[in-house]
This record gives structure tokens, C-alpha cells and sequence, in this order.
């Protein structure tokens, strides 16, 4: 048992860390799957892969509500009217940008399940897109340098409805493992004209509904299959979502603060390298 909540610490740290982190938390945790089984005699395959997920994502979302609840909080009595309906108005953004992503992973979720995450592709995919956006990463910011203009987007209050949609466009692009949900989006405001703070905010509230959408859906999965999680099982949920939400509250602030100095390019050396290594991985 103590080997058990060794690695639910473990893997709650991994999430917590890579959730937030343009890295890819899904191809992070794959990657420590392959490393350290959980496949052990008291938790089945499916629950680790389900209901386990589920619950680390859930602490890494709490960590969001946490942090940003003031600026969330449209009841908020210390809000006037005007910066209430603000916030109203952020979150439709939100919603808006929340709508590509929803629907086409209802749609191809099961497809995805059956031809990409499987063990014989997943990690040539992971490591292909840790690449791909790695590089993007450093051609944007060495562009960005080399560019005099100011980001046209300062504030998340300032994106506009066309803006938020099309991030959310390229939120689609996280349902590919390795790709990172933060990393696209981020790209993608960067792109758009967003500066990278406020990038990396929206990213963040964007992560409530679609990681919510997400929990759900796996959630109806999981009851659908009559899993119910034993004593032991319980425990190691309740580890991990701790932890995952302790260790998000660090890298959300963590990256708040990066990124008002720095620059993204150091997160995608990260990604370049870390791609050689799955693939010498593979290959060896």
C-alpha cells in the first residue's frame, strides 16, 4: 500500500505540474504510466485509467477556482454592476472558445481511444507533437523578438468574441496526445495577437469547462461499466487530488510569473529534447 500512494504522489505531482505547463500533461502521464505500472493487484486498468484521471484533474481545476476565484466570481459583492457584467462577459467568452473542442471531442472521443491512444502508436504521436510544438515555440518567441509591435491583446478582458473562438480552434489540436491543451491554445492566442500573460490566463479559465466536459464524460464512462472503487482505491483518489491541486497552485503562479520576464522558447527546448528521448526510447 505504501508503494501505492508513493506513485499516486508521484503521478499527482506529474499532473499537477504538466497541467498547467505547455508540456503536455497527457503525453507526461502516459509517459510515467509506461515507467511505473498502476496496473497493480488491488486497482484494475480501467479505473486507473478512468477514474484516477478524472480525480487528478479535478484537483488541478480547483487549483484554477482557487487562485482566480475573485476575478471569476461575477457575484462578487465587491464588484460594481459594470465590473460584474464584465465578467459575465468573460465567461461567455470562455464558453465560446470552450465550443470547438467540445464538440468535436464528443465526437471523435471513442476514435480516438480505439486508434491513437493505444500502445503501439501513442508514443511515436507524443513524441512527434512534442516536437512540432516545440519548434513553434521557439519560431514565434525568436519572431516576436524580432518584431517592434506590441501584442494588439494586453488583458483577457480585451479578447474579443472572434479571438476567443478561434483559440478555442486551436484547443482542438489537445485532443492529439503530446500536443499539450496549454500549449496550443497558447500558441494559438500568440498567434492571434494575445500577449503572453494574458495567453496564458484565458488558457487557464479555458481549462474549467473543457477539463469539466472532460471529468464528465469519463465520469458517465466509468459508472456505465459498474466500476465502483474499493477502500484502497479511495485513499490513493484522495492522495492524488491533493496533491495535484497543492502542486498546481505552485505552477500556476509559477508561470504567471515566468512569463511576465520570459519568454516560451525555454518550454519548447524542453519539449525538442524531451521528444528525442521518447523516440530513442521506442526505438530502443
Amino acid at each position: 500500500m505504501f508503494l501505492e500512494i508513493l506513485k499516486a504522489i508521484l503521478i499527482g505531482i506529474v499532473q499537477g505540474i504538466t497541467e498547467w505547463l505547455p508540456v503536455s500533461s497527457t503525453g507526461h502521464m502516459i509517459l510515467f504510466e509506461s515507467f511505473c505500472s498502476f496496473a497493480e493487484k488491488f486497482m484494475s486498468d480501467y479505473f486507473y485509467k478512468n477514474l484516477f484521471l478524472i480525480v487528478i484533474q479535478l484537483g488541478s481545476i480547483l487549483a484554477v477556482v482557487v487562485l482566480f476565484f475573485g476575478k471569476l466570481n461575477p457575484f462578487s459583492p465587491k464588484k460594481s454592476p459594470d465590473q460584474k457584467k464584465g465578467t459575465w462577459v468573460l465567461w461567455s467568452k470562455v464558453l465560446v472558445s470552450a465550443l470547438p473542442a467540445a464538440v468535436v471531442g464528443l465526437l471523435l472521443d471513442d476514435w480516438l481511444e480505439a486508434h491513437v491512444f493505444v500502445d503501439s502508436v501513442v508514443s511515436y504521436v507524443i513524441a512527434a507533437t512534442l516536437l512540432i510544438y516545440g519548434v513553434l515555440f521557439i519560431v514565434i518567441e525568436r519572431a516576436k523578438n524580432k518584431s517592434k509591435n506590441l501584442p494588439k491583446v494586453q488583458d483577457v478582458a480585451d479578447i474579443s468574441y472572434k479571438t476567443a473562438f478561434f483559440i478555442g480552434m486551436f484547443q482542438v489540436l489537445s485532443l492529439i496526445p503530446g500536443t499539450s491543451r496549454s500549449g496550443s491554445t497558447i500558441i494559438g492566442a500568440m498567434l492571434l495577437g494575445v500577449s503572453r500573460s494574458a495567453a496564458a490566463e484565458f488558457s487557464f479559465f479555458l481549462a474549467l469547462p473543457v477539463m469539466l466536459g472532460a471529468s464528465g464524460l469519463k465520469t458517465v464512462k466509468y459508472l456505465a461499466n459498474g466500476a465502483v472503487a474499493t477502500t484502497s482505491e479511495l485513499i490513493l483518489l484522495a492522495v492524488a487530488f491533493v496533491v495535484s491541486f497543492i502542486v498546481s497552485l505552485a505552477a500556476i503562479r509559477f508561470l504567471m510569473d515566468f512569463v511576465r520576464r520570459h519568454s516560451f522558447e525555454a518550454f519548447g527546448w524542453y519539449r525538442i529534447i524531451l521528444a528525442i528521448v521518447v523516440f530513442l526510447w521506442v526505438l530502443l
